[in-house]
């Protein structure tokens, strides 16, 4: 994966859901930031990911969520040129408005994120860390989370 402008990482992302995880590709998500801190993901609230009662589907939700701090992780992965495994441990969510709008996944985590990757890199140990997720709503709920999701990272050299 190259990481270097945020058309590139755009592009990693849809040939991911093309090619390897429909399931993402069918959500139409973009990355909207993504430096060593924070990263940014938006999946626009369409038909295709609404519900019943017409707001964002938990399932697509759930998708944001393990983009932002999945591609977070990845970028601090591919700075050690090592072969890294990344997979989820664990998720917790706390679903507080519902989403009628486009979605904002925000994961903050980088520099915490950073050291688990950098003890993973050099002990060759597994490094579980958790990241916290905040989904906000603009257009709806201004900067008020919708939602709040932990997802605990475990992370190992498989080199």
């Amino acid at each position: 994966m190259r990481f270097s402008t945020l058309a590139q990482t755009n592009r990693t992302l849809w040939a991911l859901g093309f090619f390897k995880i429909p399931l993402i590709f069918f959500c139409r998500p973009k990355i909207h930031e993504l430096n060593d801190e924070k990263c940014v993901v938006r999946i626009p609230c369409k038909r295709r990911v609404k519900n019943h009662v017409y707001s964002m589907y938990i399932g697509a939700l759930t998708i944001g969520a393990d983009l932002a701090g999945g591609f977070l992780t990845m970028r601090h992965i591919e700075k050690t040129g090592k072969k890294i495994i990344l997979i989820f441990k664990d998720v917790h969510a706390d679903y507080l408005k519902l989403v009628e709008g486009d979605a904002y996944f925000t994961c903050n985590d980088g520099l915490k994120v950073q050291e688990a990757v950098r003890a993973a890199a050099d002990t060759g140990e597994r490094q579980n860390v958790p990241v916290n997720i905040t989904v906000t709503v603009p257009s709806h709920l201004g900067d008020e989370p919708a939602a709040q999701y932990t997802l605990t990272l475990s992370i190992k050299d498989k080199g």
